[in-house]
Order: structure tokens, then sequence, then C-alpha cells
């Protein structure tokens, strides 16, 4: 074949590309139902008083469901990452650590009726942590403080958002990918990157980018450098996010997941602060997160239950808060904001000047 040649005629792909959303919704559907059944058994084991969501509240749900599958397929369309992304569930591992995640469940129940929300490991170093961090979220055991906790967090969040954990972390690579793919060797940095499911996703989309990471938690660093084992040159750092450990003007692109709705907002400012502090001028920060009430008020069932039935005592208060707004208080200029499924994705830039 010369290189003038295409591999395939053009009215191949179409066919390929068709089968291919099919494939891809048929297993995320199927994750939704499989994993939906089980949650609200749950969800009324936890809450049995609380009224199940209405027939136009789930389809409204589920539109927004089918909205983020369809933008996740358009962006591998738009060469935004890769396709394989797109099936790169990891059963095998996922199947191991379920036994052990049903085991917890009734330490879960009894937790959240004792309303013991600082059940947390006898050796735990209180002095060295934020005191907002030293609770049971989600009424997990240990919290984030043991290696047991990181080994099930994954497959928890899974379940948690019916096999859309990852689908919602791959919002985040589009605004970030625009901004530092045509760099030779942009510096980025997730702050608060646990076991670094993300980071794993920010490899594969741009490889030849430099990652970093930070999180307080010993035991989810440790199970991140399993997860980045393959990939070279990464640096994961412990420390808390309102106090990075980097010099500033040090970074190309800074990120965050999932991290905003579990932290007082006094500590959501001190880190968009110092995530301001390590960007370079003309920086991106990109921020993924629950969405929030004025970017999709007909949620308002699903977002007031979620921090009712878990441990999530900052989420009512990030609800009101809104991400574009505390950004710009900080000095940053925001560029997109996009709702879809039950998450946010906010980009912004730091000023040059």
């Amino acid at each position: 074949m010369t290189s003038t040649q295409s591999a395939d005629p053009p009215f191949l792909h179409a066919p390929r590309q068709r089968l291919e959303s099919a494939r891809y919704k048929v297993q995320q559907h199927g994750l939704a139902v499989g994993f939906g059944v089980f949650m609200r058994a749950f969800h009324y084991m936890m809450k049995p008083e609380h009224r199940a969501p209405t027939m136009p509240e789930l389809m409204i749900l589920n539109r927004r469901f089918d909205d983020i599958l369809e933008r996740d397929l358009q962006n591998v369309r738009d060469g935004l990452y890769p396709r394989e992304m797109l099936f790169d569930l990891p059963v095998t591992s996922f199947m191991k650590v379920l036994p052990y995640a049903l085991v917890e469940l009734p330490r879960i129940l009894n937790r959240a009726r004792r309303k013991a929300f600082d059940d947390l490991p006898a050796d735990v170093q209180r002095q060295n942590y934020p005191e907002y961090y030293l609770r049971t979220f989600h009424w997990q055991t240990d919290g984030w403080m043991s290696e047991r906790s990181a080994r099930l967090y994954d497959v928890s969040v899974e379940l948690l958002f019916g096999g859309a954990a990852d689908v919602m972390r791959r919002m985040t690579l589009p605004p970030l990918v625009r901004a530092i793919k045509g760099m030779t060797r942009p510096q980025v940095l997730d702050v608060a990157c646990g076991t670094a499911r993300f980071l794993a996703q920010v490899h594969q989309a741009i490889p030849h980018a430099k990652l970093y990471g930070v999180d307080l938690s010993h035991h989810y660093l440790s199970q991140a450098r399993k997860v980045l084992a393959h990939v070279p040159d990464v640096s994961l750092l412990s420390e808390a996010a309102e106090h990075l450990p980097f010099e500033g003007n040090h970074f190309d692109a800074v990120t965050s997941v999932f991290l905003f709705h579990e932290m007082p907002r006094d500590a959501r400012r001190a880190t968009l602060r110092e995530m301001f502090r390590v960007l370079k001028p003309g920086g991106v920060v990109v921020l993924n997160d629950s969405v929030q009430l004025s970017d999709a008020p007909e949620l308002e069932f699903f977002l007031g239950k979620f921090h009712e039935i878990y441990h999530e005592p900052y989420y009512k208060s990030y609800l009101q808060d809104d991400l574009a707004t505390a950004l710009r208080e900080t000095g940053f200029s925001v560029e997109t904001e996009d709702s879809l499924f039950v998450t946010k994705v906010v980009s912004a830039r730091k000023p040059h000047a």
C-alpha cells in the first residue's frame, strides 16, 4: 500500500463505528441495570423511610446518562482520547475485590445507624490531617486511612454510579487535551489523585505528559503506584491540597476529580489559591465534581438524597458554592462549563498578566 492509499474506504468506517457504539452502550446500560438493582436495595437498607424516585425523575436521570454516553463516543471520534478507553474496565481486578466489598456492607450499615462519623483506625496520627478529613466519608470502613479502604474504593465508586465513574472521569480530558496536547513535555498535576484512576486516563490520552499526583492518604498513594506501575517517571506525593509542595508557576495543567464536594468552603478556596499559585501563567485548571443545583435543578431529588444517605457533611454547602464563581473569585478566567449525568466539568486559565 502506498502512502497515498487509505487503509479502508470511508464508507466501511460507518458500520464499524455503529457496531462499536452499540457494543459500548450495551456494556454501560448493562452495568447500570445490574449495579442499579444492587444500589436500590442498599439505599432501602440505609434509609427505608425514603421514597423511591418517581418515573419522571428516573427518566430525567436516564436521559442525562444517555447524553454522557453520547459525549464519550463523540470525544473518541474527535480524537481526544483512544477508543480503547471505552472498554477499559478492570473486570478481573474488580471481581477479585467484590466479595470483600460485599462483606463490608453490614459494617457500613451499622456505622451509618450509629452515626459513627469518626470511626477511624486507632493508629491514625490525627494531628497530621485537617479536621475535615478525619471522617468515614460514605460511611466506608477506615475512611481514607487503610489499605483495605484503598483496595475497595474503585469498585465501590463504580457500584455507586452504575458503572459510569470512569466515564465521568473522562469528561475531564477534553479541555485538558485541547490545552496541552501540542506541548512537548507538559507537566500535569492531579490534586487528590486517590488511587490514580484518572492519572492513568491522562497517560492514555497524553502519553508524553509528565504526571504528578498529590493525596493525603499514604494508603491510596500505595494503590496508585500499582495502578501506574506501567507509566514511566510519575511523581506521587503525600500532602494536603491546601499546601501543595511545589514552587510557584510550575505546572502547565492542574486537575482535580471528585474532591471539592468533600471539603468545607474555606478549604475549597485555599485549594484553588494553591492551584493558582503552582500553575504557570496561561496554564489551565480543570475541575470535575458533582453537578450543582444551579446546573441541574431537575436533579434536586437525587442530589438531596445523596448527602442524606451517605456521610457527606460538606456536600450541601458544595451544592450552593458554584465552582465557576469560586474560580473567578480566585483570579482564574473561566473558559468552559459542562454538566453531564451527575458530574460537572469547569476549565479555567491563569491569566498571563
